[in-house]
C-alpha cells in the first residue's frame, strides 16, 4: 500500500471530486459515514459521544459525524472550537447540524475549556487534520493537554490533533493521545514513527471511494509491505531440489563472551532455507558453536577474536557482524576484506560499529549490500538524528549514495532500497524487543541471499 503525503492526499481528494463529478461536501459525507460505520461496528449501542471540532475540514467531518450519530439514535454533542473562520464545508455541516437540532452543537470560545465530561463519554477528536504545519501552541496546546488529562476513551478522525502527517514537530509538541485513529484509506507516515505512533493508537483505514486512477498513477517513495508483495517475490521450492540448490551461507562473527550471537545467526540462516551454512568464529567458541548449531560447518581464526577473514571463497552470501566485537585487529580484518570482496554482503551489529569508527570504509561496501542497524547503530554511522523521521531520511540518502539497502530496525522496520524507496513492515511487535532478534534477522537475510 502506498503512503501518500498530506499534499498528495489533498490532491487525491480533488482528483476524486473531478473524476466522479461530486462536490467536496459529498466526499466529506462519505468520510463521515465511513467513520460512523466503524463506530457502530466496534462500540456498544449505548455509547455516548462528545465530538470536538475545529474550523477546517476535519471539523466538518466531526460535525457530519455528530449529525449521523444523532440520526442513528446515539447520545452525542459537538463542541466547535473558535480557532479561526470556518472553512466552507465545515460551515455547511454546522448549518445541517443546527437544522437537525440547535442543541447538538455548542461553540467553545478561545481561552476556555470543556469541563465535567463524564468518564463513560467517548471523545471524538476532529479538531485539526493533516493541514498542521507546525507544533500546536497557546490555547490549543493547553486544550490538548487538558483533554489528554481526562480518563475518557478518545478516538481521532483522520489524524490526532497536534500530529503532523509528514514530519515530527520540533521540541516536545502537544499531541492528542487516542486509543484509535480512523484514517481514511491511507496511513499517515507519522503513524509509523514512535514519537507520533505511540499516541495514534490502533489505525483503521475505511474506504471512501477515492480515485483508483490517482492512487495507481501517483508515485510514492513510501509503501507498506503487504502479503501480496511477499507472494510476488516468493519462489516455491522444486520437489527434486537438494542442498546444493539453495546456496552456501557464511556467517562471520563471534568473540569471547558473544558466541551466542553468531550461533543464532547461523541457525537462522539454515531455517531461512540456505542449503549449507558455515561460520567463521574465533577458536574460543568452537565447542559452544558446534553444540548449539551441529548442522553448520565451523572454521576458526584467532583465539578470542577474529584476526583475518577466510573460508569465504565459495560462499554465495556472507553475513558479518553478530558478536564480532570491535577490537582493532578484527576491524583491520574487516577493512582488508572489504578491499577485496565485491559481491553484496549483509552487515550488522559490530560490522556497522566498525564502519562508524572508520567512515571511509563506507565507500568500500559492495553495491547491493544490506545493512541492518538499529537506531543507535545507525546514529553512530550517520550522526545523531533529531527524530526518527530525520533518521529515516538520512538512511535514504545513505542508501542512494552508496547504492546499498538499509534495514532500519524498529517497531515498524523500514526497508530502504538503493533507489531510496522505503517499505515499512507492519508486522513487528514488542516480543522481538530482546537480545538476539537482530542476530536472527542477519542470519535470515543471509540465508535468503544465498538462495538468490
Amino acid at each position: 500500500m502506498k503512503i501518500f503525503s498530506a499534499d498528495q492526499i489533498r490532491a487525491c481528494d480533488q482528483y476524486t471530486i473531478r473524476e466522479q463529478g461530486i462536490s467536496s461536501s459529498e466526499l466529506m459525507e462519505r468520510a463521515a459515514m465511513a467513520a460512523v460505520g466503524w463506530l457502530q461496528a466496534n462500540l456498544p449501542d449505548n455509547s455516548l459521544f462528545i465530538v470536538l471540532c475545529g474550523p477546517g475540514n476535519n471539523g466538518g467531518d466531526g460535525l457530519a459525524i455528530t449529525r449521523l450519530l444523532h440520526e442513528r439514535g446515539y447520545g452525542v454533542k459537538a463542541f466547535l472550537l473558535e480557532l479561526a473562520p470556518l472553512a466552507a464545508d465545515c460551515s455547511l455541516n454546522l448549518e445541517r447540524l443546527r437544522e437537525k437540532d440547535p442543541s447538538l452543537v455548542s461553540l467553545v470560545p478561545a481561552q476556555t475549556f470543556i469541563t465535567e465530561i463524564p468518564s463513560q463519554v467517548i471523545i471524538i477528536d476532529a479538531i485539526l487534520g493533516t493541514g498542521l504545519n507546525r507544533a500546536a501552541s497557546g490555547w490549543l496546546a493547553s486544550f490538548i493537554r487538558h483533554i489528554n488529562g481526562l480518563p475518557n476513551r478518545k478516538i481521532a478522525i483522520d489524524i490526532p490533533t497536534g500530529m503532523a502527517a509528514d514530519f515530527i514537530p520540533a521540541g516536545a509538541p502537544e499531541m492528542l493521545g487516542v486509543s484509535d485513529t480512523i484514517s481514511f484509506q491511507f496511513y499517515k507516515r507519522s503513524f509509523l514513527h514512535p514519537e507520533a505512533g505511540k499516541l495514534a493508537g490502533r489505525i483503521h483505514l475505511p474506504e471512501i471511494g477515492l480515485s483508483q486512477e490517482y492512487i495507481s498513477s501517483t508515485p510514492s517513495g513510501y509503501q507498506t509491505i503487504s502479503e501480496e508483495l511477499v507472494y510476488n517475490i516468493y519462489t516455491p521450492r522444486e520437489s527434486f531440489a537438494h542442498k546444493g540448490t539453495f546456496g552456501k551461507a557464511l556467517l562471520i562473527g563471534g568473540s569471547y563472551g558473544m558466541i551466542g550471537a553468531i550461533s543464532l545467526s547461523a541457525e537462522a540462516a539454515g531455517r531461512a532455507g540456505a542449503g549449507v551454512v558455515k561460520a567463521l568464529i574465533p577458536a574460543c567458541g568452537y565447542a559452544v558453536f558446534q553444540t548449539l548449531v551441529p548442522q553448520a560447518l565451523c572454521i576458526t581464526n584467532g583465539d578470542n577474536q577474529l584476526l583475518h577473514f577466510r573460508g569465504w571463497e565459495d560462499a554465495d552470501a556472507i553475513g558479518i557482524g553478530p558478536g564480532m566485537g570491535t577490537a582493532e585487529k578484527t576491524g583491520a580484518a574487516l577493512e582488508a576484506f572489504l578491499g577485496s570482496y565485491t559481491k553484496p554482503l549483509v552487515l550488522d551489529a559490530d560490522a556497522i560499529n566498525t564502519l562508524a569508527k572508520k567512515q571511509e570504509l563506507l565507500s568500500r561496501i559492495p553495491k547491493g549490500s544490506i545493512l541492518t542497524p538499529h537506531p543507535t547503530e545507525f546514529d553512530r554511522l550517520s550522526g545523531k538524528s533529531t527524530d526518527s523521521m530525520q533518521r529515516l531520511e538520512q538512511a535514504r540518502a545513505m542508501a542512494m549514495l552508496y547504492k546499498i539497502c538499509i534495514v532500519l530496525k524498529g517497531r515498524f522496520t523500514a526497508v530502504i532500497s538503493e533507489e531510496g524507496d522505503c517499505w515499512y513492515n507492519l508486522t513487528g511487535n514488542p516480543a522481538l524487543a530482546t537480545g538476539g532478534s537482530g542476530d536472527v534477522l542477519t542470519g535470515m537475510i543471509t540465508g535468503l541471499l544465498a538462495q538468490g
